[in-house]
């Protein structure tokens, strides 16, 4: 088998999979990979395979589109030039192979930032967010007692007390059956942050899993023995439980 793959029917060369394999074997984590010649080895063959593709399409994206590609830009997920390290989210909801196509190799960031410029979450999604996660803020009151001071959720106090506090001057010791206290501050926490920024990045991660998805089916062609892990009619896509 010398082909990678096929990118628009073209054969991809399987050296560049054979030198990442190498660096795999001879690098920090050699001990951590599987042994060589098993089922699980050749499933890292295959994962490793896919991030090249991945990688070599994205390649020729971004010279069709005449994108600007450089290892190094802003710390932006959404600009020109992504970050190279992915948080455990945004890795999970890109999936593996594109998670790691994405932190390796900087045409896979550009094409990243072209197809998703303009995917932004709708009001309703965001209206929608705000209220499943959105709670009103619960104050904190910040109490004198006999014997010291104390921090507290007015909720949690007496019901009697907590009324006799909330009608008296700020700084007036109240008693309600056996508890006496002052309430001397309140303390209101800050409005949770705008939302959409998160939404935005991760509606645009679900946008460009769907479009490379598309391209990646409508472009590559994979070869045997280096089908994608996850096929269930390679022989070695099975769980063992």
């Amino acid at each position: 088998m010398t082909a990678l793959g096929l990118l628009d029917g073209r054969p991809l060369p399987r050296t560049a999979l054979d030198h990442r394999l190498a660096a795999l074997r001879n690098g920090p984590r050699a001990t951590a990979l599987p042994q060589p010649g098993s089922s699980e080895d050749r499933q890292l063959t295959r994962w490793v395979a896919q991030v090249l593709l991945t990688e070599a399409l994205c390649e020729a994206v971004a010279v069709e589109r005449r994108l600007p590609v450089a290892p190094d830009g802003p710390a932006r997920l959404d600009g020109p030039y992504a970050p190279a390290r992915l948080d455990q989210q945004a890795a999970v909801e890109l999936g593996s192979i594109t998670a790691a196509a994405f932190e390796g190799n900087p045409a896979v960031r550009a094409v990243y930032a072209a197809v998703t410029a303009d995917v932004e979450p709708s009001p309703a999604d965001i209206a929608h967010y705000r209220t499943m996660t959105t709670r009103p803020p619960a104050e904190r009151w910040h109490l004198a007692l006999p014997d010291g001071e104390l921090e507290a959720d007015p909720d949690t106090l007496p019901t009697a007390l907590a009324e006799a506090l909330r009608t008296a001057p700020p700084g007036t010791w109240v008693t309600a059956g056996p508890w006496t206290a002052a309430l001397l501050t309140v303390t209101t926490p800050p409005e949770p942050p705008d939302p959409a920024p998160t939404l935005r990045a991760a509606a645009r991660r679900a946008a460009f899993v769907r479009w490379l998805d598309h391209a990646r089916a409508r472009r590559l062609t994979l070869v045997e023995g280096l089908e994608h892990p996850g096929d269930p009619a390679q022989p070695d896509n099975h769980h063992r439980h």
